[in-house]
């Protein structure tokens, strides 16, 4: 069991999200093998594949969407995320038990209380699948069955007990609109089936690792893992982190060499390059964590994030550096930033 570093780990990390060399990879085969996209901004998937492969159109992402091969749906740690149409069937199931305790100690826990919540799901189902539309909308027309309840918190426990998903034109590129939901389930004409937690986490460590059970309850946000992890073991190789903790991978993922050059990248607000492990050092450091909580599209300089990003209303990418960086690497971002200008133009 050897030791890996920071840099080992950034490395390993970069590599396996497709940022080293952009992929020739199809959107679906990348937003699967990126085992989902955070998506709680409408346009931010876009960005994200176009840093990562060759070739990407906004409108092979839009495909998916109207096709209903991907589909915009709330999961990982309780955020909207796009991911595969299969995955989604497997995923949402994992996402129930969270979203229940949210609902009894959440912001509406105290207005929710007394609610019959597989009552109110059942009322809301019919509603949506019969007719698409906002959950708020929905709420209003719950209100008629329960008048004593706010339409809005009747529509939060309907975004909580139903695995709902946001319909096109929401999350397109080239046209918006707001969220209209209806289920999964209706929306892809199949029932959900849990995904075995031993192939989540196998995929989980093909795009994020080697990590340890933290990282991947982080990213998941699912509990009791370990259980899981053990059972994987004979089919895992181990090693550990600088602090003596210990990291689970695959045996013939890639672990690049530490020295390996890495290009400029442009990632959008909340990529989950930044969110899926509990000690996100490997990727930014912990005093800079507030540019990924507030938001900002972030740069990365060598693997690490250094700068963040912004698009002007005139297309104009601008950037805002961390701290101080030769005018090489400048050079090479203000490049990249060219290049995304460009690709937004031309889409």
């Amino acid at each position: 069991m050897g030791t890996l570093n920071l840099d080992q780990l950034n490395r390993a990390l970069i590599e396996r999200q497709l940022l080293r060399e952009r992929a020739d990879l199809g959107a679906l085969a990348a937003v699967e093998h990126l085992f989902g996209i955070q998506a709680q901004e409408p346009k931010s998937p876009y960005v994200g594949l176009w840093t990562r492969l060759t070739g990407f159109r906004p409108q092979d992402l839009e495909d998916l969407l109207t096709n209903r091969e991907a589909v915009r749906i709330l999961l990982m740690r309780g955020t909207i995320h796009l991911v595969s149409a299969r995955d989604a069937l497997g995923l949402r199931p994992h996402t129930q038990l969270k979203l229940d305790r949210e609902l009894q100690s959440g912001p509406f826990a105290a207005r929710l209380r007394g609610l019959d919540f597989d009552e109110v799901a059942e009322a809301g189902r019919k509603i949506l699948d019969e007719t698409p539309q906002g959950t708020a909308d929905a709420g209003r027309q719950l209100q008629e069955r329960w008048p004593d309840r706010e339409h809005t918190v009747l529509g939060n426990a309907l975004r909580n007990k139903l695995a709902l998903v946001q319909l096109p034109p929401r999350g397109l590129w080239h046209t918006s609109g707001r969220a209209v939901c209806t289920t999964v389930e209706n929306w892809l004409g199949q029932p959900q089936q849990a995904m075995d937690k031993e192939e989540i986490v196998l995929r989980y460590l093909k795009a994020f690792g080697p990590a340890t059970v933290m990282d991947a309850q982080q990213w998941s946000g699912l509990t009791r893992l370990t259980e899981t992890f053990t059972a994987l073991r004979p089919r895992l190789v181990t090693f550990r982190n600088e602090a003596g903790k210990e990291l689970f991978d695959l045996p013939d993922a890639p672990r690049p060499d530490p020295d390996t050059p890495v290009p400029v990248r442009l990632l959008p607000e909340f990529d989950n390059i930044l969110l899926a492990h509990a000690d996100r050092r490997r990727v930014i450091a912990d005093d800079r964590l507030g540019v990924v909580i507030g938001g900002k599209p972030t740069v990365l300089v060598d693997g690490y994030v250094f700068a963040t990003w912004a698009v002007t209303k005139d297309r104009t990418i601008t950037v805002d550096y961390i701290d101080a960086q030769p005018r090489s690497r400048q050079k090479a971002v203000a490049e990249e930033c060219d290049r995304l200008r460009d690709w937004i133009g031309a889409s």
